[in-house]
């Protein structure tokens, strides 16, 4: 429940963008005093871009930032009770830990109790200095050189140059991002622990999953400039809002599925039992963790299928079982022999049902031209015309004649172009495509990706493949004519030809 007197920051639908392409899209969310919040996602999805406005270093193109109620938007970074902790440590290498952790302290002024501004005296400077550096755990190396520093020893001075000048919002872009593997881990642990002791607020920059559920109190999941999914680590974790969360938060098994009937799914060629209430016949998602999944001699589960491989992951073992055409990634500590048949058991509190985000690519901004194609994202895609007039043809000329002898001209029509996932041909030839464009997600659901191409007019075409491709690739689409959808926008007869 939100309780305003408990609220330290507020972004009411803030945006921000670059000529046409959003890096932050109707971004609401708001902070309590205290929180360790993180924004977590993938590299591009504007994560970083939100921090920088809320630490001035970018203006919202619209929007409201809101500190303790009060509009801070146009504020200037130096005037907001923010302080910044960077991947790039910053530090200034000619000065020592002691002077790296004090060069804000001795430009500070505060108000000497009878109105008047004054510096800081030498002696409250160390004693600022000191209690930072003891927060981090590094109280002997005030005199040290940056240079002698480990990466983790930098980026702890890095911190405590933040956490002196006692900012009440403590922003921290990807600060574990230089640092090796156990370092970060160790890293992880501290930074909760300078949270406890400081009390205040942090706002954290991560794509770490790892790193989110393990620092946080709320995670906030973006994707493509926007939210998904606002929740603590536990509640996203369990309850994935969609299945771009669930693939990106964890280990998932992601299934298109089927509401047979009340808390029946059907996935994996089975009907299993479920918690979620959904419309019978409606098209959904399954996820199911691989932890929740339990393997049984065969003939004693729900499902059949062969173990093809295992992995040792120290903790448990990791198996990939096939149910047909179908993957299901297993988590189990005992070491079972592999190429042999087995059942599986899946209880209905491991099966997690989502709302389908997308059944078809629907496009309301198309028109057709003078060659009756439709036009998407300015790529002409042959298209059947005729559907714009049930029972009609086209002559000689490329006009629509109708049931009734009329002719029609649809050069410039509006219309709603749908298409399905299973419609659009990915090709490796970009040449041949219709459209090209590059592949910005792709999510795993048990026996085929679904792909996002995105064009360079920032449109994108999801679809449905069984062929394998990474983020970044260069591709080419195509689309039969017979499968684009048309619907036109206004009447009919406004396109007969006199």
């Amino acid at each position: 429940m939100k309780d305003n007197k408990n609220i330290i920051i507020e972004l009411k639908n803030v945006s921000k963008h670059y000529e046409q392409t959003y890096a932050v899209e109707d971004f609401n969310l708001y902070v309590k005093k205290g929180e360790f919040i993180t924004f977590l996602g993938p590299s591009g999805c504007g994560k970083t871009t939100t921090l920088r406005m809320i630490a001035g270093f970018e203006l919202p193109t619209s929007g409201e930032i809101l500190l303790n109620g009060k509009d801070i938007s146009t504020l200037p970074p130096y005037e907001r009770p923010v302080n910044t902790v960077f991947q790039r440590y910053a530090l200034f290498p000619h000065l020592d830990v002691y002077d790296n952790i004090a060069f804000g302290l001795k430009l500070k002024k505060v108000d000497d109790g009878n109105g008047r501004m004054r510096k800081l005296t030498t002696k409250e400077i160390s004693e600022k200095v000191r209690g930072a550096l003891k927060i981090v755990d590094l109280e002997e190396y005030e005199d040290r050189d940056i240079s002698t520093l480990s990466g983790g020893q930098q980026q702890r001075i890095a911190i405590a140059r933040a956490i002196v000048n006692e900012p009440e919002i403590l922003l921290l872009d990807e600060p574990l991002g230089a640092l090796d593997l156990k370092m970060r881990k160790d890293m992880q642990l501290e930074l909760k622990e300078m949270h406890k002791k400081l009390g205040i607020t942090f706002i954290y920059v991560t794509h770490d999953q790892e790193e989110a559920l393990t620092l946080s109190d709320t995670v906030v999941v973006m994707k493509d400039g926007m939210i998904q999914q606002i929740g603590t680590p536990e509640g996203i974790y369990n309850e994935p809002a969609n299945a771009f969360v669930a693939d990106f938060i964890g280990q998932s098994n992601i299934y298109s599925g089927t509401v047979i009937d009340k808390l029946k799914v059907r996935f994996l060629g089975h009907i299993f039992d479920a918690l979620d209430e959904f419309d019978k016949n409606e098209k959904v998602d399954v996820v199911v963790r691989p932890e929740d999944v339990k393997i049984v001699p065969p003939g004693e589960g729900m499902v059949n299928g062969r173990l093809v491989s295992k992995i040792f992951k120290g903790i448990h073992y990791e198996y990939l079982l096939m149910v047909g055409r179908s993957e299901v990634v297993i988590q189990d500590t005992r070491n079972l022999d592999i190429d042999k048949e087995v059942g599986i058991i899946i209880e209905p509190d491991g099966i997690h049902i989502m709302k389908k985000e997308l059944t078809a690519n629907v496009y309301d901004d198309a028109y057709i031209d003078k060659n009756n194609n439709v036009v998407i994202s300015d790529c002409a895609f042959p298209c059947d015309v005729t559907q714009l007039v049930p029972g009609s043809a086209l002559d000689s000329e490329g006009y629509v004649i109708g049931p009734d002898g009329a002719k029609y001209d649809f050069t410039d029509a509006d219309v709603k172009a749908t298409i399905g996932l299973d419609q659009i041909e990915i090709l490796d030839n970009v040449d041949e495509g219709t459209a090209q464009g590059n592949v910005v997600s792709l999510i795993y659901k048990g026996d085929h990706y679904m792909l996002t191409v995105r064009t360079e007019e920032d449109e994108d075409f999801v679809l449905d493949t069984e062929y394998t491709y990474d983020e970044g690739d260069r591709v080419g689409i195509r689309v039969k004519p017979e499968h684009i959808g048309l619907t036109l926008k206004g009447e009919a007869g406004k396109y007969v030809k006199k």
